[in-house]
């Protein structure tokens, strides 16, 4: 028998669910988990001890974990890291649709002692998704405006090193999460990204397999603003609690809705100013009109709005999201508008809760 293959044997392994009032979705992440071409030894669901996925669980004999009155996804998964004893733990979500070949991609990483974590990219099951929902995705997964993410994160080799990997298909040694101290208590929408930091800082190594993917529903457009503005608060506490997370793209995002703003205000007092009607505002002739500040703030809003949709355009077009189209290209620039309008909104909170002295990274995540 090979070493690698002696690896392989003697790892146990589990994976860890947190569920919140989602019972039919769950009962297809944990159908699509029973059906794993490598069996798992273990599947946990990790949920308030009164909530409907108890029942899905426990018909599919598969463990149900009180999250003792947790209230966010961090807090959850701590208690059920403290409640499992597996050498590796994997991640992921109740609203995914998992392929057979998931957790094989995933663990045969672990005969390679370098190998710390091992995630893949996250992607909206194409079939499933609204048209809206394919274009959430083409947008998370943008080369441009998204380019910190790890939403679609597709190397060019089966196995590359990262510095980050999704929650929602990720997978640790025991012994690396517990040497990082488990998940910043309290802390949503950037849990993984300070878990991953500080397992990084002890010296070890994260990567992620280009095949191991892991199908993933999109939120509706009104509920991936609630949970982008979570994001954009929590990075922005987290920043502040590990200096070394600080971002200038980031700090760039948080100008965003100030820019947004003020552009607005210079188009508007620029056709105060030059006392133009409606319809002489499309009349750009340069070279007979002086290029005063009125007439550049006339022009600026409209050049600014050009340039986002070129940009945001040719990110969608590179990226890697299966749902891309001509249509859901096309419509991009306005999920990324509001994407970057609700993460700078969610960043500048950040700042006014640091100002104020509450910078904890303390969240409630239980209202979907």
């Amino acid at each position: 028998m090979s070493s690698t293959w002696h690896l392989l044997m003697t790892h146990t392994t589990c994976v860890i669910v947190p569920s919140v009032n989602n019972p039919e979705e769950l009962s297809i992440a944990l159908d699509g988990l029973l059906l794993q071409d490598k069996k798992i030894d273990e599947i946990v669901v990790v949920g308030p001890s009164n909530d409907p996925g108890r029942l899905i669980a426990e018909k599919k004999n598969i463990r149900f974990i009180d999250d003792k009155g947790s209230k966010n996804r961090a807090d959850a998964c701590n208690v059920a890291i403290e409640s499992t004893t597996s050498d590796i733990i994997l991640f992921t979500d109740d609203d995914v649709i998992v392929p057979k070949t998931w957790a094989g991609s995933i663990l045969k990483w672990y005969s390679r002692e370098e190998v710390a974590g091992v995630g893949g990219p996250n992607f909206a099951p194409v079939d499933e998704s609204t048209f809206w929902q394919k274009v959430i995705d083409v947008t998370f997964c943008s080369t441009i405006f998204t380019s910190g993410t790890n939403y679609g994160k597709v190397g060019i080799n089966e196995l590359e090193e990262v510095d980050q990997l999704p929650g929602v298909n990720s997978s640790y040694r025991r012994k690396v999460i517990e040497e990082a101290g488990g998940f910043d208590k309290g802390s949503i929408g950037a849990e993984d990204v300070i878990l991953d930091y500080r397992v990084r800082m002890n010296g070890n190594k994260l990567w992620t397999d280009k095949n191991a993917i892991m199908w993933h529903r999109r939120r509706n457009i009104s509920r991936v603003k609630k949970q982008i503005r979570n994001y954009g608060l929590v990075r922005a506490l987290a920043s502040n609690q590990y200096s070394e997370l600080k971002s200038p793209m980031h700090v760039a995002v948080a100008l965003f809705p100030l820019l947004v703003i003020s552009s607005f205000l210079f188009f508007f007092w620029g056709i105060a100013n030059e006392g133009l009607a409606w319809p002489e505002f499309w009349d750009i002739r340069l070279s007979t009109v002086p290029m005063g500040s009125s007439r550049i703030g006339v022009h600026t809003l409209p050049t600014l709005i050009i340039l986002y949709n070129i940009l945001a355009w040719y990110g969608s077009w590179k990226g890697q999201s299966p749902s891309k189209s001509k249509a859901t290209i096309f419509f991009s620039p306005m999920v990324s508008y509001i994407l970057h309008w609700n993460y700078g909104i969610g960043i500048l909170n950040g700042w006014y809760r640091i100002l104020i002295g509450n910078p904890g990274l303390q969240v409630d995540d239980k209202i979907r």
